[in-house]
């Protein structure tokens, strides 16, 4: 499929880890690649999978699989200090990664710490769940330190084309 004109190069595309071949790592995989719809503004895109397995609780069955986190920092790219930008293109990113596994099954968590439901300023994160076969599953109810929201499909912004390498 051909590219939008304001899509990033097809020269140089950033490489998106892929969900059935990225191992568990304390080292997310990180792209760095200048915001489109801001000025000066830099994305720092980091992608972590993790191992979870939890027991069951009164009316919710056991799970285990693989968390699949993104935490895209917008920062200014001459300071490296927090920026703003709306959640379109960062959701956007978040989508493509997601979109090895399946994009419709992602959550949006918000400006927070993923881990803690702590504020962090210039910081979104999405998380995937993904069971033991690494298809996508509904967030385990066990694992949930904070809101998360479902990712939107259709969503009312514009879309924004992420030309990435496979």
């Amino acid at each position: 499929m051909p590219a939008p004109s304001n899509d990033l190069s097809d020269e140089h595309p950033p490489v998106l880890p892929s969900l059935t071949a990225l191992g568990p790592s304390a080292d997310p995989h990180v792209i760095t690649v200048p915001a489109r719809t801001g000025t000066n503004i830099e994305l720092r895109i980091h992608t972590s999978l993790t191992v979870f397995d939890v027991a069951a609780e009164e009316w919710v069955p056991p799970a285990s699989g693989f968390v699949v986190t993104v935490l895209v920092h917008i920062v200014d790219a001459a300071t490296g200090l927090p920026r703003y930008l709306p959640v379109t293109e960062p959701g956007e990113w978040a989508r493509a990664i997601f979109a090895d596994a399946d994009a419709t099954q992602g959550y949006f968590l918000g400006a927070v710490d993923p881990d803690t439901g702590e504020h962090r300023d210039g910081q979104l994160a999405y998380r995937l769940y993904l069971d033991a076969d690494r298809q996508a599953i509904r967030a385990p109810r066990q694992v949930v330190g904070c809101p998360h929201y479902r990712l939107q499909a259709g969503d009312t912004d514009p879309e924004i084309r992420i030309v990435t390498t496979a």
